[in-house]
């Protein structure tokens, strides 16, 4: 029998190969078997780790960054740490552009990661020059040798799934997945992985999670950019205020909306049910395989895979704080017993 390797040359070594676990209790009363592809067992504890190491080392193959190069990203904190992390390892200088709408938590880690953090205004339109999106590239302009990774507008974000995280959700369920929901924010994640397994078996279905205030899922069902649909909301790394070129609105079947709220509470509830202590897009996922049952989406015989982007450790002065769930109003007589759950004893 083939030992199981265990020294690793560094973290990267590390990135790939997450488990697939089964959601029990939290699915109890559903139609389906459900599985959870936990990305947070990723090193940089999220998807994002993939991409960040795939497009750096094809532009380090393509001669477009070279050593003493300067990485420039624009990121709402998971892609930030996955580059600054591979940044670390290979040696290169890393600025983010970062939303203002990602945790206090994540900025932290970013800046502890050895990173150059840009705070930017959340709720201004993708091209007013304050935008996360305009910062990195007025950024990327000034600083010679610098190399933008431009996760929304790659189609690198898309391959990196299709060669990694569509594969091994196809193994690791034998071929026998029928459904795969993913929240789409970039949209890489998604993109790549049902291109991979629709090329598998094309009737697998591929549903997409969105937000209430983003653009994606009218886009899909229309094709027109909708500017009314944009609000502010809560949920980072999920939805979009613009249409990013690595969705491919093609391989995904349909969209479904989820809330802030909803959300949260759902992340909380993963936790004290199957002991999975995810971020606030999982919790979105989450939410959307119960809207999704409520719509009898599924069969009893159906194989559900969803995807749980990243850790709840990137979320403990957001949906893992009860002073800023009651700052939302997300408190409220049927789940307040939830903030009492702590007493000191004198």
């Amino acid at each position: 029998m083939k030992q199981k390797k265990q020294v690793f040359d560094s973290v990267l070594d590390l990135i790939g190969d997450t488990p697939m676990i089964k959601l029990k209790k939290i699915t109890s009363e559903f139609k389906g078997n459900y599985l959870a592809k936990v990305e947070a067992f990723n090193p940089g504890h999220s998807s994002k780790d993939r991409i960040a190491l795939y497009i750096i080392e094809q532009a380090e193959k393509q001669g477009i960054l070279k050593p003493g190069d300067t990485i420039i990203e624009t990121t709402s904190g998971n892609t930030g740490f996955s580059i600054a992390m591979v940044s670390v390892i290979k040696g290169y200088d890393c600025i983010l552009a970062v939303s203002s709408k990602s945790s206090a938590d994540k900025i932290d880690m970013l800046k502890n990661m050895g990173a150059k953090v840009y705070v930017c205004p959340a709720n201004v339109s993708a091209d007013d020059p304050r935008s996360y999106y305009q910062v990195a590239k007025r950024l990327h302009d000034e600083i010679k040798g610098s190399v933008y990774i431009n996760q929304y507008f790659n189609q690198l974000n898309i391959d990196a799934h299709y060669q990694s995280t569509g594969p091994e959700i196809w193994n690791q369920t034998g071929g026998e997945i029928t459904h795969l929901v993913a929240c789409s924010g970039t949209g890489g994640t998604i993109s790549g992985t049902a291109k991979y397994l629709k090329e598998q078996n094309p009737n697998i279905k591929i549903i997409g999670v969105d937000a209430f205030g983003s653009v994606l899922k009218k886009y899909h069902e229309t094709r027109e950019f909708d500017d009314k649909e944009i609000y502010p909301y809560r949920i980072e790394g999920l939805g979009k205020n613009l249409i990013p070129t690595a969705t491919d609105f093609d391989s995904i079947d349909k969209f479904i909306k989820v809330s802030d709220e909803e959300s949260a509470h759902t992340a909380r509830e993963l936790a004290q049910t199957e002991g999975l202590f995810v971020g606030y897009t999982s919790g979105a996922a989450m939410q959307a395989l119960k809207q999704l049952n409520e719509l009898n989406e599924f069969k009893e015989t159906d194989n559900i895979v969803v995807i749980f982007p990243d850790h709840g450790s990137r979320y403990m002065s957001k949906i893992y704080s009860d002073k800023w769930m009651s700052e939302q109003g997300f408190f409220d007589s049927k789940n307040e017993a939830a903030a009492q759950s702590i007493q000191y004893v004198k």
